[in-house]
């Protein structure tokens, strides 16, 4: 049985993964900061551990790696879904705004791939990073999640050139609006009424609709196949036609 370890797993896009991975079949280990919302996604299928714990250092992100080993012998996929996003604009955002979203967008992402790379190298496995449109174009009062966006996907460029040759596929998956904590947060921060900031979202989009979390799981669960050997380097818009 294949392997997948998930950061961010105990809600939105990364809870979607762990459970998508896990009914078709994976080991998922879902890590993340809430035990209690750890232990409902867990209730979908035994084919789900959790490990409840911050991941800010990097000797943090070793254990979680070494954790999972333990438990299943390998990993075949990291999936680099922990997020945050922090609104502001270059004179709102504080140093620990800036610091605690390249710590947690960019920095936890680098040290999960750094301390997996072995396994992920030995069983010709694959990364998905998870970015956002917004780490391929600006967004007002996202400055620190763009830059970290942004970087995202550079990292996952320039690691997938350095692995190819070891078997390792690297790829990021770039989302539009997905209705999640997060996008809810986004309305608050505007002072939007959520039910009504998602329906003009979805009114943007060319296909009328915003993402649910399982589209963007569905994404990630292809590029960890087989179906995907030959997809490497890659950021792939997920937004119903909108960075169209």
């Amino acid at each position: 049985m294949n392997v997948v370890l998930v950061t961010g797993a105990s809600s939105g896009i990364g809870a979607a993964i762990a459970i998508e991975f896990a009914e078709a079949g994976w080991s998922a280990m879902a890590a993340g900061r809430n035990e209690g919302r750890l232990e409902e996604v867990a209730e979908v299928s035994d084919n789900i551990s959790t490990w409840t714990g911050a991941l800010e250092e990097s000797e943090d992100c070793d254990e979680l790696v070494a954790d999972t080993v333990e438990e299943f012998g390998a990993i075949d996929c990291l999936v680099n879904a922990a997020g945050v996003l922090i609104p502001g604009n270059a004179e709102e955002l504080s140093d620990d705004d800036w610091r605690d979203t390249l710590t947690i967008n960019l920095d936890v992402p680098f040290f999960m791939s750094r301390a997996a790379m072995p396994h992920l190298i030995k069983s010709e496995g694959s990364i998905v990073n998870i970015a956002s449109v917004w780490g391929l174009e600006g967004g007002q009062r996202a400055l620190a999640y763009c830059a970290s966006k942004g970087g995202l996907i550079l990292m996952t460029q320039a690691m997938a050139l350095d692995h190819a040759g070891d078997g390792l596929r690297i790829n990021a998956i770039c989302p539009g609006c997905v209705d999640t904590p997060m996008l809810a947060g986004r309305a608050e921060d505007l002072d939007k009424d959520v039910d009504t900031f998602l329906a003009e979202a979805a009114a943007r989009s060319p296909n009328g609709r915003i993402a649910s979390p399982e589209d963007i799981a569905a994404l990630v669960l292809f590029l960890a196949s087989d179906a995907a050997r030959h997809i490497t380097g890659t950021a792939i818009p997920i937004d119903g036609g909108l960075m169209a």
